[in-house]
């Protein structure tokens, strides 16, 4: 970065700012493993906080930025709130199931025990 201009400097980190960013959400919404770890994690609070930082910067920055970086921008966004949803949408399916399975699943047989207890108790 020695031989950039100050513009050109400028333009690299603010990039690079809004990619971390979208490393960070992706991460968090389990799609990239933690680099600290190499586990993936799942943060859906993280993702959404790491999406909303990039939409406030969005706004703020509005008719600020060249057209490239503009686009760049808008792309990241479009890409993360298109995943988001999907990510939302695979937890409220989970979910489903396993209320589903929780009402399918027979109680368990309290006879049994009770019986059991008695037989214990008449053999002794």
């Amino acid at each position: 970065m020695e031989n950039l201009t100050a513009e050109q400097k400028h333009k690299a980190l603010f990039v690079n700012l809004i990619i971390t960013f979208q490393q960070a959400a992706f991460q968090h919404m389990g799609k990239l493993p933690n680099p600290m770890t190499g586990k993936v994690e799942r943060d859906i609070n993280q993702a959404r906080l790491a999406i909303d930082m990039l939409d406030m910067l969005k706004v703020r920055t509005k008719g600020n930025l060249p057209e490239d970086e503009a686009q760049i921008f808008d792309h990241i966004l479009r890409e993360l709130k298109l995943n988001f949803v999907d990510e939302l949408d695979k937890e409220k399916k989970a979910a489903e199931g396993q209320a589903a399975q929780a009402k399918t699943e027979a109680p368990p047989n309290t006879d049994n025990v009770a019986t059991q207890v008695i037989d214990a108790d008449s053999k002794s």
